[in-house]
C-alpha cells in the first residue's frame, strides 16, 4: 500500500539522496501459524473482542514482537511512537516540525479491523494522534499523511527548503500562464495585483488570501 506513494517524486528521490528511510514490519509475519499441517498454514492475527461487539481485534503479541524488531535496528536513537486513533491528539504542522526536530526515528504502528488490543500503546507508551475528525479503515493512510509531512520538514528533502509553503508568504489561490484563461465563452483572468511585480502589495494580497 505503501509503494505508490513512497516509492514517487519527492519523498523517492529524498530517500535516494539519503534524507530519509522507510522500514515496514508486517506483525502478520510475526503471528502464530494455526493449523501448521494445513496446506496453506495461516497465522493468526486477530481475535473476536472481549465485551462483545462486531468486527475483530489485533492480538498484541504479533505487534509487539513487530515493534521490539523495529525498536531493535534502531536502539539508542531519539524514537517516537505513534498509535492511531480518532480520539487521539490532532496532527498538524507544528507537530511535524517538532517531530522532525526532535527524533531521529518515527514508529507508525497502523492498526486494521476494529483496531489493536489497547494494552501495545499502553507496554510502549505510545502517543495517540489523530489525523482528522474521521474514521478510516486503517493507518496507513494516517501513515503516509505524517511521513509526507513530517519529511518536508527535513532539509534537503525539498530541495529548496524555501519551497515550504508555511515558512513563508502563501496564498491558498494561486496562478500560473495563461494571464487569462478562455472557457466555454468565458474569461477568467490573473488578479491584476500577481501581474505588477510589487511585492510588497502582493505579499499583502497573499495574507489576505490566506487569513492572516
Amino acid at each position: 500500500m505503501f509503494d505508490s506513494y513512497l516509492g514517487e517524486s519527492i519523498l523517492a528521490r529524498a530517500k535516494k539522496a539519503g534524507k530519509i528511510d522507510f522500514k515496514f514490519y508486517n506483525p502478520r509475519g510475526y503471528a502464530e501459524i494455526k493449523n501448521k499441517r494445513a496446506e496453506k498454514p495461516y497465522r493468526h492475527i486477530d481475535d473476536k473482542p472481549y465485551g462483545g461487539g462486531p468486527g475483530m481485534v489485533m492480538k498484541p503479541e504479533p505487534v509487539i514482537k513487530a515493534i521490539e524488531t523495529a525498536l531493535k535496528k534502531i536502539k539508542g536513537k531519539k524514537t517516537k511512537i505513534i498509535f492511531f486513533s480518532p480520539a487521539g491528539k490532532q496532527f498538524d504542522t507544528l507537530y511535524a516540525k517538532s517531530a522532525a526536530k526532535k527524533y531521529t526515528d518515527i514508529i507508525f504502528i497502523c492498526g486494521r479491523y476494529e483496531g489493536i488490543d489497547a494494552r501495545v500503546k499502553k507496554i510502549f507508551k505510545a502517543e495517540e494522534i489523530s489525523v482528522g475528525p474521521f474514521v478510516l479503515t486503517g493507518g496507513e493512510l494516517p501513515a503516509m499523511i505524517m511521513v509526507d509531512s513530517i519529511s518536508r520538514q527535513i532539509k534537503g528533502v525539498l530541495g529548496d527548503f524555501a519551497s515550504l509553503e508555511e515558512s513563508r508568504v502563501s496564498s491558498s489561490d494561486v496562478y500560473t500562464r495563461p494571464a487569462v484563461l478562455s472557457y466555454k465563452n468565458k474569461k477568467y483572468a490573473v488578479p491584476k495585483i500577481l501581474l505588477t511585480g510589487h511585492h510588497k502589495k502582493i505579499d499583502e494580497w497573499k495574507n489576505n488570501k490566506s487569513g492572516k
